[in-house]
């Protein structure tokens, strides 16, 4: 199989680049930073210009007849208080987690219209699910994400072109170096730290990105998809069903103890 993953340059998206590449599959990672590896393709593309992703998968189809899979891994994290946001932050975030999300999706899906056959995984988070505290700019970039992918299971339905939203909990990668951070104002200085401390404490404590490779592969492997998968521990995949059935009151008196902000 052909299958193009973005943000392939480190984390996640080098862990599965290598993983599908050893298993023999023609693997193009897509990432600002080019990558020496012999079990993938780099080719140094931002996915924030579209003219960038359209070189890219052009370069891809002068060698390859399909493209089979594609997997929108790249995105950047960002924490700080809403109210000390940044109108550029904000734009920065979403242009990255949303709109290159969805110009690699508009780059792909000719070929796959053509060939009436292809997969699209987008990462989304556990936490696209509720507002995290501290976390409120990133759960609404990774949750815009998950309501296009529902509303393009209906339009390229027609032509056995599947989509859906992997929303993954905790991984042990470098994200913590990379998230935007915004300048918190003093009056959430102290709680900020305190949640910030453990929300980095708890990457530390995730799980490997090869677990996310080996659960991708059983999901490729499936013959019909649903919109939403949750990979990640049982701490943080309850929340979600919680959410859905817990008064909202309780349910934030939870997640204010969760994150240690009592």
């Amino acid at each position: 199989m052909t299958i193009i993953i973005t943000g392939s340059s480190a984390g996640i998206g080098l862990a599965l680049a290598e993983y599908f590449g050893k298993k023999g599959h023609q693997v193009f990672g897509l990432s600002r930073k080019p990558v020496n590896s012999k079990y993938f393709t780099t080719l140094p593309t931002d996915i924030t210009d579209n003219n960038q992703i359209l070189q890219a998968v052009s370069e891809i189809l002068k060698t390859e007849k399909r493209i089979d899979i594609l997997i929108n891994n790249a995105g950047m994290g960002m924490v700080g208080a809403v109210e000390d946001s940044t109108q550029d932050e904000i734009l920065k975030l979403f242009n990255l987690n949303l709109v290159g999300s969805v110009q690699m999706m508009g780059a792909v899906l000719p070929t796959m219209r053509d060939q009436k056959n292809g997969k699209i995984i987008n990462i989304s988070s556990i936490g696209s699910e509720m507002g995290l505290p501290f976390r409120g700019f990133y759960s609404a970039s990774k949750s815009a994400l998950d309501k296009v992918t529902e509303a393009m299971r209906y339009e390229i339905s027609p032509w056995n072109v599947d989509v859906c939203s992997l929303h993954l909990g905790d991984i042990k990668t470098k994200i913590a170096e990379n998230r935007v951070k915004t300048n918190v104002s003093e009056p959430y200085k102290k709680r900020f730290e305190k949640v910030y401390a453990l929300m980095n404490s708890h990457v530390n404590e995730g799980a490997e990105p090869l677990e996310v490779a080996e659960y991708i592969e059983k999901l490729l492997a499936k013959k019909s998809w649903k919109a939403h998968y949750y990979f990640g521990k049982f701490g943080q995949k309850i929340g979600i069903p919680l959410k859905w059935i817990l008064p909202q009151n309780f349910y934030e008196r939870l997640m204010k103890k969760y994150s240690q902000m009592d």
